[in-house]
């Protein structure tokens, strides 16, 4: 997922920052794309899923999903599992060196 340097893409974050994202951690999945307009549209498993509209939504499927907004494209995938347990890590960026810390949740 490249794009020309300075342009600005759609980014999908999660709330709580943790991943593999989990149902039973209330998953909040937010839209960003900076300088855009518009309704944000949503995709489940690669397919058109519910109606345009928020930004932001709780997760109640498991499943692997993108969002699209107006003018910066579609963001790159985030998967929710309903797995019973999870080793989970930080879903912010991490680089050699930093110090990490591990979640092991059942």
């Amino acid at each position: 997922h490249l794009s020309p340097a300075g342009a600005q893409t759609t980014q999908l974050l999660v709330k709580p920052e943790w991943i593999p994202a989990v149902l039973w951690d209330q998953v909040t999945l937010i839209c960003q794309g900076l300088g855009t307009t518009g309704a944000t549209t949503w995709y489940k498993d690669g397919q058109r899923w519910g109606q345009e509209g928020p930004s932001r939504f709780t997760v109640t499927e498991s499943g692997t999903y993108t969002c699209d907004r107006p003018g910066t494209g579609v963001s790159l995938p985030v998967t929710v599992l309903n797995d019973q347990l999870v080793l989970q890590m930080p879903a912010w960026p991490l680089l050699e060196g930093d110090t990490v810390t591990l979640r092991c949740r059942g």
